[in-house]
């Protein structure tokens, strides 16, 4: 963050000091785990359900912070904001916070991201793209919400070229006020899918909320960019809700901006295509694993030719980036030859379909696959048949096994599409149990589930203690 004094941070989230002079210069991260306090930060202390920051105020004074942001007196320098909901006021004023810090930094490129899936995966390679052009910030894993956002905004300082910011919206109206914290230059949206279909009621409702993004732009003549996926329609109709300028990408339209033909994948899963740009066309090996990676590149091309970057520097960067947030995709091979493919960190129906037929990809003729699938959250009412729909999917794309952690959903679909054999287990312990009796050299096995699931403990048995089995 850029250095400022105490009172200049209450001026600019509406707060009183307490136990300040306000002359204390704020010179390191703000930060809300006061694990993580860096002298001079600044430590937010968030009322939790479970754990009140404001216990911890004084200890992260004594650690190093210049003073807290808090909902009530602590005793250590702070800056005290009112409201009827604690959390909430914390909340806000570390927005106003962030929001001051980007009017004080007017060279700052910032770009924002969205869509129902690959929204982590795609804000790491447009960082990839972007970080030799200068300095840039982008969040760590998911960090996306009313907390995450203004904490990565917060990270930019005067040396910051580029800010990369991944939006997330649980209803009407959230990523407008996120982009209102930050607001982007450029904005991508990715796709429309069925996550959050809970809590949306609709597809339509849900390409409202994701709208929201290219809304925020500029104009064009301000230099506003939306880039939009054209193989999606929901995202392509956005076109008509944006005055910004419109870049499209696409693996099949003729017409769009930025298109990738001759997609392959090798047995790895990992993508080769012929990329097709304004600025040229190049040839694109990718490391990350899934067809999927292809669209998620095409935007993060887009944004690195705006930004100034040339179509030899971005292909160096797409063919040099590794997955930079955790178990999305992790691919580690066991001594045992075995292929553990950890996509546990979230789960829709789309994104489920990307994780299995890149495992149809991988094992090919040659090997067994194993789908190991935990539920997928926050589908309401449209849960049942979408977990039907996904096991069906996997036989069709022939899958050799599958393992339903849970919903027995998957088990129905995939019976109905005549896959080979399924089973139902309650757990992770008993999941591991079948596994480790029943894996055997070769095998790939595909762990996917939405977060709440934690099917990354199966992942991560599977790595530190294999036990053989009868190898059936």
């Amino acid at each position: 963050m850029i250095t400022m004094s105490l009172a200049e941070v209450a001026e600019a989230v509406g707060g009183r000091l307490h136990r300040a002079t306000g002359g204390e210069p704020v010179s390191g991260t703000v930060e809300f785990d006061s694990r993580k306090v860096t002298p001079g930060g600044l430590f937010v202390a968030l009322p939790g359900e479970r754990v009140d920051g404001h216990d911890y105020a004084t200890g992260a004074h004594a650690a190093g912070a210049t003073g807290v942001l808090a909902a009530r007196p602590v005793d250590a320098p702070s800056v005290l904001v009112d409201g009827p909901d604690p959390n909430a006021a914390v909340l806000g004023a570390l927005s106003a916070l962030a929001a001051h810090v980007v009017r004080r930094l007017p060279g700052l490129e910032v770009v924002g991201l969205t869509g129902s899936s690959g929204k982590t995966s795609t804000k790491d390679l447009v960082a990839a793209v972007l970080r030799p052009l200068g300095a840039t910030v982008a969040p760590p894993e998911s960090f996306n919400n009313e907390l995450g956002h203004p904490w990565t905004v917060l990270r930019a300082d005067a040396g910051t070229r580029h800010l990369v910011l991944e939006l997330a919206a649980r209803g009407a109206g959230h990523i407008a006020s996120l982009c209102a914290v930050a607001p982007p230059r450029i904005g991508v949206v990715l796709n429309v899918g069925r996550a959050h279909l809970g809590e949306f009621g609709s597809p339509e409702a849900v390409a409202r909320a994701k709208g929201e993004l290219v809304e925020a732009l500029p104009a064009e003549a301000d230099g506003g960019v939306a880039v939009l996926n054209a193989d999606d329609p929901r995202v392509a109709a956005m076109a008509t809700r944006t005055l910004a300028r419109v870049a499209r990408f696409s693996l099949s339209a003729a017409d769009a901006d930025l298109r990738a033909v001759e997609v392959r994948l090798d047995d790895t899963g990992r993508a080769g295509f012929r990329l097709v740009s304004p600025a040229g066309e190049a040839r694109v090996r990718l490391r990350a694993v899934g067809a999927h990676q292809v669209s998620n590149s095409l935007a993060a091309t887009a944004v690195g030719l705006e930004l100034g970057a040339s179509l030899d520097q971005v292909t160096a960067a797409l063919e040099a980036a590794e997955p930079a947030s955790r178990w999305r995709m992790e691919v580690t091979e066991r001594p045992d030859g075995v292929m553990v493919i950890n996509d546990a960190y979230n789960a829709n129906p789309e994104s489920m379909r990307a994780g299995l037929e890149a495992l149809a990809a991988i094992t090919g003729t040659a090997r067994r696959g194993w789908a190991v699938l935990g539920a997928m959250g926050e589908l309401g009412e449209a849960g049942p048949a979408a977990h039907a729909e996904v096991g069906q999917l996997a036989a069709r794309l022939g899958v050799r096994r599958l393992l339903a952690v849970g919903p027995d959903n998957y088990q129905q679909g995939y019976r109905a599409g005549c896959g080979e054999e399924s089973m139902v287990v309650p757990d992770v312990p008993t999941a591991l149990e079948v596994l480790n009796e029943r894996l055997r050299p070769g095998d790939v096995v595909l762990v996917k589930a939405s977060r709440a699931a934690g099917l990354e403990r199966v992942a991560a048995g599977l790595l530190t203690n294999p036990v053989p089995g009868e190898r059936r």
